[in-house]
């Protein structure tokens, strides 16, 4: 997704970085409203593994998603100095719902040429393939873009 030109016939793509371990992540900067730390979680009975719970943010209900069992990647528990869990989300909206992308970290906001956009590399692990829209080389690694409608389309049924 296109973000507003920088300038006249300058062409950007612009994003929110996350990190999950040492990737780094973009999510469309079109797509995020916020972000913000949480440690209040209400778990969900019987709700697919990758979404952690409910919380409340400003008096709205969002589902909280672990990007990381989303990616398929194991979960360590983070605590701060006092030993309670704080958790890094990202917020966005979807079809009228609220939800908070967990992740291990959030960075700075990205704004990309356009032409820099390759397609998912066939090497990509295959769990991400499906979750990715592409990627751009950076200097020392790969931005992996993430498909955000993707990421939020989890079975609801495959718990059941």
């Amino acid at each position: 997704m296109a973000a507003e030109p920088a300038a006249p016939g300058f062409d950007s793509l612009d994003y929110v970085t996350v990190m999950i371990g040492d990737q780094i992540l973009g999510l469309p900067i079109g797509r995020v409203h916020d972000v913000f730390i949480t440690n209040r979680i209400t778990l969900v009975p019987r709700a697919p593994s990758e979404i952690i719970g409910l919380l409340n943010l400003r008096g709205r209900i969002v589902t909280a998603i672990c990007l990381r069992r989303r990616l398929g990647r194991p979960v360590t528990p983070r605590q701060d100095r006092e030993g309670k869990t704080e958790l890094v989300a990202v917020g966005i909206d979807h079809e009228g719902e609220a939800y908070a992308l967990i992740v291990d970290a959030v960075g700075e906001v990205m704004r990309l040429d356009q032409s820099t956009f390759e397609p998912v590399p066939v090497h990509l692990d295959r769990s991400w393939t499906a979750l990715a829209t592409g990627v751009h080389r950076l200097d020392d690694r790969l931005l992996v873009v993430l498909d955000v409608d993707a990421l939020l389309a989890i079975e609801l049924d495959a718990a059941a």
